[in-house]
């Protein structure tokens, strides 16, 4: 028997969603930056009001707890919260995560304080709006909205680490596994296909992150004196850089793959506008834009350490080192993708100059597979949350602890979702959430636990 209909539920939104705004309001005054740089009280002044937020929706129990990372360094707080449901049915894990970047440059802000929400039109802005104190309070929110109708077992798993990598995540997850072990995950850090279409996030690629130094001698030396048969080392760095890609400006380095293409189509002028480039600039590679940023590898330049040109003086440089991002396609395995742009770039070393490659972190791609009858459901629940049919999407970031997830729990179907858009800007200057799309993805949350305790009726 069907206790709740999705109508009932959007007059309840209707209801509440002032309250889910007020929560993130008071969650984004909270500058919980995770960033040893940055006062870690903040942290857990975060994950104090987060547990309080629990509480207020009837949460049998709520803890803050931490685990230990790899070097043995205690972890940021995390809340871990849980609320009884029949045993019969899927136990359901919900994930996000309420630390924050830096804010960057406040010049660089429309407002004053980063950490002061204000609404702007439809959209409020302040660290952290959307990447991903939304997630919190539309999760926080969907809990509100059916209130004593949940009827399957839920754990909040609300991490306080995810901005700086999560270094004890998976110590978290084998110390805490009896409290969150699940058959379905639900994960709010992704994104939209944009406002109004909501979106289930199937593939992430996977990252290779490396150091390179190119040296080229053994102290600095006069331009004028040896310049000529002498290059400098960032001129040889430069050179190295551009074997990177090739004249399409897709990446040339042998042994990546490629995972099959999108058929979502994306705009050009849509995504220029999105990106920010300048007019004249022509896009780098071949295939659509989503195949682009989804299912083929991207190599950035990330930092180098170079004199600076305030620093200047006439020598020839003879060390320079960069730091490169890789992102590798669903599929690729990232140690091999790490040995291949190694080997290309000790192989490429410009006029036999000394390369030193050093690989500092990988992170693994993911790839949901078949579409499954949870994925379906997901995607129904959002089609009645938004009004509008929802589509699957690629992510050309990372999000590392989706393996760990996946490999603490391999029997639990992980769905991913989130709450932000093109027009975000998470880790930005103005960042933002669009509260139609905080909305959404509250009552998305809601219908999916009422579908998963039998007490909806989906249409598959």
């Amino acid at each position: 028997m069907f206790v709740i209909t999705v109508a009932e539920l959007k007059e309840r939104i209707d209801e509440a969603f002032a309250q889910v705004r007020t929560d993130l309001e008071n969650l984004v005054r909270i500058p919980s930056v995770s960033s040893a740089a940055f006062d870690q009280a903040h942290v857990r002044a975060s994950a104090e009001y987060t547990a309080e937020l629990l509480r207020g929706v009837g949460m049998d129990s709520v803890e803050i707890l931490t685990a230990p990372d790899a070097n043995g360094a205690e972890g940021r707080p995390a809340v871990v919260a849980h609320k009884a449901g029949k045993a019969d049915k899927p136990r359901v894990l919900l994930y996000a995560h309420h630390d924050v970047q830096p804010p960057g440059d406040v010049a660089d802000w429309t407002q004053d304080d980063p950490f002061e929400p204000e609404v702007r039109g439809e959209r409020m802005y302040g660290r952290g709006t959307g990447d991903d104190k939304a997630g919190i309070v539309a999760h926080v929110g969907a809990l509100r909205l059916l209130g004593d109708d949940l009827g399957v077992p839920v754990t909040c798993f609300f991490e306080g680490e995810e901005e700086i990598g999560s270094p004890s995540f998976h110590n978290f997850l084998t110390t805490y596994r009896d409290k969150l072990d699940a058959d379905v995950i639900i994960v709010l850090d992704s994104a939209n296909w944009k406002v109004g279409t909501p979106a289930l996030t199937t593939s992430l690629r996977g990252l290779v992150d490396v150091t390179v130094t190119v040296k080229t001698g053994d102290f600095a030396v006069h331009s004028g004196m040896f310049g000529g048969p002498y290059l400098d080392a960032v001129t040889c760095m430069s050179r190295l850089i551009s074997t990177l890609h090739d004249d399409n400006g897709d990446v040339a380095v042998p042994g990546l793959h490629m995972a099959p293409e999108s058929d979502l189509d994306y705009p050009e002028e849509t995504w220029r506008t999105d990106a920010g480039v300048v007019p004249g600039y022509e896009l780098a590679g071949t295939g659509s834009i989503p195949t682009r940023l989804w299912s083929k590898p991207a190599i950035s330049v990330i930092g180098m350490d170079v004199t600076s040109v305030d620093m200047k003086s006439n020598t020839i440089i003879p060390s320079c080192t960069a730091a490169l991002s890789m992102r590798i396609a669903p599929g690729q395995d990232p140690q091999a993708a790490a040995d291949a742009l190694k080997a290309h770039l000790e192989s490429n070393a410009p006029f036999g100059a000394d390369v030193d490659v050093t690989i500092n972190e990988l992170g693994q791609p993911f790839d949901a597979g078949d579409d499954t009858e949870m994925m379906r459901l997901a995607r129904w629940a959002m089609t009645q949350a938004w009004d509008n049919e929802a589509v699957n999407i690629g992510m050309g970031g990372s999000i590392p602890f989706i393996s760990v997830l996946s490999e603490v729990f391999p029997n639990a179907d992980i769905l991913i979702t989130g709450i932000e858009d093109p027009d975000t800007r998470a880790h930005g200057a103005d960042e933002s959430v669009h509260l139609g799309e905080l909305r959404g993805a509250t009552l998305t949350g809601a219908i999916v636990l009422a579908a998963l305790a039998g007490d909806i009726e989906p249409e598959l």
